[in-house]
Order: C-alpha cells, then sequence, then structure tokens
C-alpha cells in the first residue's frame, strides 16, 4: 500500500470517528436534553429515542448500500456524513419532543457512515489487509463510545445540548470534505491483483484472507453476535449495583467499559496473531469462550472479594473473547467482499441495527421477568448456538481454495 492510500485509509477512519462521536455520544444525554430544552418529564421516551435512528438505519442500510455499488463508494460516503451533518442540523432548530424525534429519524435514515466507510475500504482493499482495516473500524467506534460522554458531560455543563448538535454538525461536514478529496475509485485492489497476475502469483488472493460462508450464515452470525453483545448492556451496572453494594460507582463503570478498552487495547495484535489461523475454528471457540465469560458473571453474587476479583477476570475474558470474535468475523466479511461490497455491507449494518433494536427491547423483558441479570444469561445461550451453527463448516477442510489448487 502506498503512502497516499494508507493516508486515505486513516482519513475514513478519522470521519467515521468524528462522526461516530455525537451519534454515539450524545444519546446517554437524552434525558437531560427532554427536561432542560422541552421541559418534558415523560422520561420513558428517552428509551424510544434511543432506538428510533437504529430503526430507520436498518432500514435504509440495504437501499444505500445498493446506492454504493451502482453510484460508488465515495459518494456514498460523502452522502452519509452530509446526511448525517442534516440531521444534527434539525436537531439543532427542533422546537418539541416530536421535531427532535423527526430529526432522529432524518439522522439513521440518511446516515449510515458505517455501512459506507466499510464499503469504501473493501473498494481500496482485500484479504488480510481488508479485514483489519475492518476491525480498526470497529475500534474507531468504540473509541468514541469511551471518548464521547466524557467530552460532552464537560461541554453541556458550558452550553445548551441543542446548540451542542449545531457545533457537531460542523464534524460530519468537515469529513465530507475530506472524503471529497479523494479519488473517485479505489486504485489499490485492482493495481495489486495487477501485479499478482503479472508475477503469476496467486497466493494472496481473497481467499486467503477468510474462508468464506454462505451469505445467510454470515448475516446470522453478525445479527447474534450484535445481539449477544448489545443485550448486556442497558442493566449492566443496575445489576452490579444490587449484587456488589461495596462498589462505587466509577468502578461499576469500569467494570462496563473493560471489555471495550481489552479491544481498544488488543485488537490490532490480536488482527495479526489470529490472521494464519482458520477463521470458522478462531469464531467458534471464541464465542464458546466469550458465552462461558458471560455465564460466569451471571452466577457470581457480591460476597467476599472472590466474587469482585471473579468479575473483574469475567469481565477481561470477555473482552478477549469478544476481540478475537470480531477479528475472525471481519476476515469471513473481507473473504465475502470480492463482488457488490456496498449490498453486503449495507445488509450487515441492517442485521447489525435490527440486532440492537432487539436487544434493547429483549433486555427490557427479560430483566422486568427473570431479574436484572438475566440479559447476561440471554447472551450466553445465544453465544452457544452462534457456536453451534458454525460447528458443521469446520468439518470441511481448513485450507482456501488457492492452497487446494497448489496441492
Amino acid at each position: 500500500m502506498s503512502r497516499d492510500e494508507r493516508q486515505r485509509v486513516r482519513g475514513v477512519m478519522l470521519c467515521h470517528f468524528v462522526a461516530s462521536l455525537a451519534a454515539l455520544g450524545m444519546p446517554p444525554f437524552f434525558a437531560i436534553l427532554l427536561s432542560e430544552e422541552f421541559a418534558s418529564t415523560q422520561l420513558h421516551l428517552v428509551g424510544w429515542l434511543y432506538v428510533l435512528p437504529t430503526v430507520f438505519s436498518a432500514l435504509a442500510a440495504p437501499w444505500w448500500g445498493r446506492f454504493a455499488d451502482r453510484y460508488g463508494a465515495r459518494r456514498s460516503l460523502i452522502r452519509a456524513q452530509v446526511g448525517l451533518a442534516l440531521g444534527f442540523l434539525m436537531a439543532s432548530q427542533a422546537g418539541s419532543v416530536g421535531g427532535f424525534a423527526l430529526a432522529l429519524a432524518v439522522q439513521g435514515l440518511l446516515g449510515g457512515t458505517f455501512a459506507a466507510s466499510n464499503t469504501w475500504l473493501a473498494g481500496e482493499l482485500e484479504g488480510e489487509r481488508l479485514a483489519r482495516a475492518l476491525t480498526a473500524m470497529q475500534a474507531s467506534a468504540r473509541a468514541a463510545l469511551v471518548v464521547a460522554p466524557i467530552l460532552f458531560g464537560y461541554l453541556i455543563g458550558g452550553i445548551s445540548p441543542l446548540t451542542l448538535y449545531a457545533w457537531l454538525a460542523l464534524l460530519p461536514l468537515a469529513a465530507a470534505a475530506l472524503v471529497a478529496t479523494f479519488p473517485a475509485h479505489g486504485p489499490a485492489r485492482e493495481a495489486a491483483k495487477a501485479a499478482d497476475s503479472a508475477s503469476g502469483d496467486t497466493r494472496r488472493g481473497p481467499s486467503d484472507a477468510g474462508e468464506t460462508v454462505p451469505p445467510g450464515l454470515l448475516l446470522w452470525l453478525q445479527f447474534g453476535f450484535s445481539f449477544a453483545c448489545v443485550v448486556t448492556y442497558p442493566y449492566f451496572i443496575a445489576d452490579l449495583q444490587g449484587r456488589f453494594t461495596e462498589l462505587s460507582t466509577v468502578t461499576l463503570a469500569t467494570l462496563f467499559s473493560l471489555p471495550h478498552l481489552v479491544y481498544l487495547a488488543l485488537s490490532a495484535p490480536l488482527g495479526k496473531a489470529l490472521g494464519r489461523y482458520c477463521p470458522r475454528r478462531t469464531l467458534t471457540l471464541a464465542f464458546a469462550a466469550m458465552a462461558l465469560a458471560c455465564w460466569a458473571q451471571y452466577g457470581l453474587d457480591g460476597n467476599g472479594w472472590q466474587s469482585q476479583a471473579g468479575m473483574w477476570l469475567a469481565r477481561l475474558a470477555m473482552g478477549l473473547a469478544m476481540t478475537a470474535a470480531f477479528v475472525a468475523l471481519h476476515r469471513l466479511m473481507s473473504g465475502a467482499s470480492r463482488q457488490r461490497a456496498g449490498r453486503l455491507f449495507g445488509r450487515l449494518d441492517a442485521a447489525a441495527k435490527w440486532a440492537g433494536v432487539a436487544a434493547g427491547l429483549g433486555a427490557g423483558v427479560l430483566a422486568s421477568r427473570f431479574g436484572l441479570a438475566s440479559p447476561l444469561l440471554a447472551s450466553a445461550w445465544v453465544l452457544a448456538a452462534l457456536g453451534l451453527s458454525l460447528a458443521p463448516s469446520l468439518t470441511r477442510p481448513l485450507i482456501s481454495p488457492s492452497q487446494r489448487k497448489r496441492t
């Protein structure tokens, strides 16, 4: 990869990070926004506002994927950034809860920067480079999830939430301006293929990056894994407050963030270390390890330092398993993105979004009927089901098609 190509890839990741700041960082402050900006006491609306952009993004993602395949990934990425900025500007001008809800719907309908960024990367990279770039994209989203609440919590102390939305609209507009300077068609993949063809080297074909699985199975893996992760979020701190009464709020928040911090620290080195192993086998083992970690968290109580140490170890193990699962899943995605990348990543993004909606609603039902810890058990069962769905594919040869040709 040339220096210019590396700079463009890093630029896309930076653009996704700044766009994610507002999209991921403002929802935790919706309760403050409703009370201060609209004098509303209907705090039950926070949950609905939280999932509204996700629902509309899930509905629009497949269509925007086809748009990218037809008109180009760069145009699709610019469109997504401008659409996000429009949603933020509408939010800043909202005069009622209904107007703010409309702005969030526009944000979801016209946004979709994650899928658009992945589609652009698929046009520039292939094989292991694409798989590692997809892993880095997840890191940028998780970094935004860690940084944004702290930053916005500080800023909201000085300016109103709606005014902050107006300023935040400048971030995706700046990102769109940067992407507009990129070439219309990424040359990296075609240049690499031409060089390989000229030299007669077929060892770096797409199938060497990660073995493919049927599209339906890939969508199920994306949906199920996203559900298993998100279903543990809403009630985790409230659950631990009841079980571990001696832990401070800061400690509980740190436990919540620990798997994401592990991903930020280890996703790059694990991506390199796991690159030579079968992604299907890695994913199966990662699902099993993460299921055991969730089951362990479900079974621990707050009596004694042993249980507290066990919770720290379980969260650490969950972060390691989650990171390994993302690395393997991204390798499977890179192997499937050789044609119609926009359609593929649009469908994958829609699957993840619908999983988030189902997980949020499911966590509420489970917590109300079976206790605040039950989402952890549900996550373990879903992860076990995902591992079982991969088991039949493990009977296939663990070498790629190009390797079979050489033998």
